[in-house]
């Protein structure tokens, strides 16, 4: 009997370590995805049948409800252009041209995904609030007080993630999601 406990007690142990262990590595982002650009990650074939198993269990941890990639693109980063993780004790500028989908917005979450309460409520820019000549090279700053015209609240000291999404992209947009231009993120001043 002793065995037979110490045997149950062993699978629980190395059941839930595994699990966990799976779950953070498939957490850290969409990195698991594969495809880079600058700071910038996301995959293939998101919201597909065709999407690899860790595509979808990133998508799955992340409660993403993806759409396929001919509907949009997604893409994350956790890090700014530089490769330092993205924090609210700093302002971030992101600054980008015209992406090639008929509609896109821009993102702050937590880093487990969810929108991050800030008192002004603004958590999302979208290229519906850029006017058409700032198209080709738009600002978004992202910080605890409006500096711009374009502005994402940044409510507190934790770590963030931004979400770029383009809807409906181009064909070029879906064949080049690796090295088309996408938008730069640069960290301004840092509190204490």
């Amino acid at each position: 009997m002793r065995t037979g406990f110490r045997y149950g007690i062993m699978l629980v142990v190395g059941l839930v370590l595994g699990t966990g262990a799976a779950a953070l590595q498939l957490k850290q982002s969409f990195a698991a995805m594969g495809i880079e650009n600058g700071p910038w990650r996301t995959g293939e074939k998101v919201g597909t049948a065709d999407a690899s198993v860790a595509t979808r269990a990133t998508v799955a941890l992340r409660g993403l409800l993806a759409l396929p990639e001919r509907e949009a693109i997604y893409f994350n980063a956790s890090t700014d252009s530089q490769g330092r993780k993205l924090t609210g004790r700093c302002a971030y500028r992101v600054t980008g041209g015209a992406i090639d989908a008929r509609w896109w917005s821009l993102t702050l979450y937590d880093s487990a995904g969810y929108l991050i309460p800030n008192p002004a409520s603004v958590y999302s820019v979208g290229s519906a609030a850029i006017p058409p000549e700032e198209k080709t090279n738009w600002t978004v700053d992202i910080a605890r007080k409006r500096t711009g015209t374009h502005w994402i609240a940044m409510p507190d000291d934790q770590p963030f993630e931004l979400t770029l999404r383009a809807y409906h992209p181009s064909r070029e947009l879906l064949a080049k999601r690796g090295s088309v231009p996408l938008p730069r993120i640069e960290r301004g001043e840092c509190g204490a």
